[in-house]
């Protein structure tokens, strides 16, 4: 799959110190952990949509395009844009280029148009026509994938996606963190498409298993 560089001019930080963030996770395709002056945070990344773990195979390839751009130990700045209902910050992320909009110039999410006001929506839609003509990602299926809110919504009223069939658990069965081994197994398991075991979608499961 061809993966294209978005090579963008960062906004100048004249004046300010650049807070030294570091990437400790990758929860999924638009999702992160990082750790900021010893504090562990959460950051969805604005005004994009990237395909849910349950989307197979486009989550999964979602995530590992993420992480191949913001591997874990790397340094980031976030551009903050606000706080969503799940207390996670939600920011572009800036590593030299903008990385939400890699995202989607490259067809591994979509503009998330619900929120383009915290962020210059208009490269990001142009970014997403760019990607869609190119048939990158996403894109490759005609007319794009199940657009990841309406896969949620779907999956929220319980009937089959017209274009995913993954709206069920993988393989039938449905986990309870109680029965689940040890941390790194549910993590596992999530990655696999298993994405109610994350309750609050920070890219941890059952959160209550760790060592």
């Amino acid at each position: 799959m061809a993966w294209l560089s978005v090579l963008l001019t960062v906004p100048s930080l004249a004046g300010a110190q650049p807070q030294r963030t570091t990437v400790i996770s990758i929860g999924d395709g638009d999702t992160i952990r990082v750790q900021q002056d010893g504090r562990k945070i959460t950051v969805r990344l604005a005004c994009i949509d990237a395909p849910e773990m349950a989307q197979n195979p486009h989550g999964q390839r979602a995530r590992d395009y993420l992480q191949l751009r913001v591997p874990i130990g790397s340094q980031v700045q976030l551009d903050v844009k606000t706080t969503d209902r799940y207390g996670r910050t939600v920011a572009e992320v800036i590593t030299g280029t903008n990385i939400n909009l890699a995202m989607v110039e490259d067809g591994q999410a979509f503009a998330y148009r619900q929120y383009l006001d915290q962020c210059n929506g208009r490269e990001y839609l142009e970014a997403e026509d760019r990607a869609s003509r190119r048939r990158l990602g996403v894109w490759q299926v005609p007319g794009g994938i199940t657009k990841p809110w309406d896969f949620r919504r779907t999956r929220r009223s319980g009937q089959p996606s017209s274009r995913n069939s993954a709206g069920s658990p993988p393989g039938g069965r449905r986990y309870t963190c109680s029965e689940i081994s040890s941390h790194a197994r549910a993590q596992e398991l999530l990655h696999q498409g298993h994405t109610y075991l994350d309750g609050n979608r920070d890219g941890e499961a059952c959160e209550s298993l760790r060592p």
